[in-house]
Formats: structure tokens, C-alpha cells, sequence
């Protein structure tokens, strides 16, 4: 049991950082829009972490310059706007290569090449077929929502006149 355990592990360790691409020539759509959903995501994490640690000092640096001594200020303003763009940047860089290393999994890139080849079986409506659906689909909505506020100022009315609802007449 211990060496399937560590193989896997091995296996994961020796996955994350391998540089090859895996069945390069297969699901290339999927993976390529996988990885740009992802990438969004990285690149809206690192962005929001910048923001967050803006004007933010961090302890251990107050502990090494002073920041109330005019010599010291210069130094503390540089350690931490660097500490404030590093952190981020690891973010991004780490998030980015594990990204790229997700969509090259070999079980989520199988997944990925088996998700494409079935969305190319799919048969998709023209697009006179999908404007139609979509009035359909946007008609019978509205409809509901109609019949649904009709309900509501029916029973609100009645409700209010019988004395269960304030401001009613009973």
C-alpha cells in the first residue's frame, strides 16, 4: 500500500513539472479555452492580491527599518513595495505554470480531448432555428412572469381584505 501511495505521488510530482505537452495534436479547442478560463482567473487573483496588500505594510519589515526615521524611510518604502509586487507576481507565475500543467494532465487532458470529440457530434441549430427558439423561450417567460404578478396582486388584494395583510379594508 505504501508504494502505490508513493508512486502517485511521485507520478504528481513528476507530472507538475515536466515541460512536454501531452497528445499536443488532440483537444487543442478545449484545452486551449480551459486554459484561458484559468488564466483569467490567475490573472484576476494576482490583480485582486495586489490590490489588497496596496498601502499595506507587512510586520517583519517594521522590525528591520524604522519607518518613522527619515534615514530608514527611503529603504522601507523600497523592501516593501517589493514584498507588494512579489507576492503577486508568485502568484501569478505559480498560477499560470499550473494552469499549463492542468490541461496537460494526462487524465484531465483525456477528459478535455473526450469532452471536444463529443461536442463534435453535437448537431447545432442554424441560426434562424435559434432565433426562433430563443422568442419562443423569451415569450413563454415573460408569460409566466405575467401570470405570476397576477397571482401575487390577487392574493396580496385578497389578503389585505380579509385583515391577514396591514392596510387592507376588514
Amino acid at each position: 500500500m505504501a508504494n502505490e501511495g508513493t508512486s502517485t505521488m511521485g507520478a504528481f510530482w513528476r507530472d507538475l513539472f515536466r515541460t512536454g505537452l501531452y497528445k499536443r495534436s488532440q483537444g487543442r479547442i478545449a484545452r486551449q479555452v480551459t486554459f484561458g478560463v484559468l488564466a483569467v482567473v490567475v490573472v484576476l487573483g494576482a490583480w485582486s492580491l495586489l490590490e489588497f496588500m496596496t498601502d499595506k505594510t507587512f510586520p517583519f519589515i517594521s522590525k528591520v527599518f524604522d519607518p518613522t526615521d527619515p534615514v530608514q524611510k527611503s529603504k522601507y518604502d523600497t523592501v516593501n513595495g517589493v514584498y507588494r509586487y512579489l507576492l503577486p507576481m508568485v502568484v501569478f507565475f505559480g498560477g499560470m505554470w499550473m494552469a499549463f500543467r492542468v490541461v496537460n494532465w494526462p487524465r484531465f487532458a483525456d477528459f478535455l480531448i473526450a469532452v471536444e470529440a463529443e461536442m463534435n457530434k453535437v448537431s447545432w441549430p442554424t441560426r434562424t432555428e435559434m432565433i426562433r427558439s430563443s422568442i419562443v423561450v423569451m415569450i413563454t417567460i415573460f408569460g409566466l412572469a405575467f401570470v405570476l404578478l397576477f397571482y401575487d396582486l390577487f392574493w396580496q388584494t385578497l389578503l389585505r381584505f380579509v385583515g391577514v395583510l396591514p392596510g387592507g379594508g376588514g
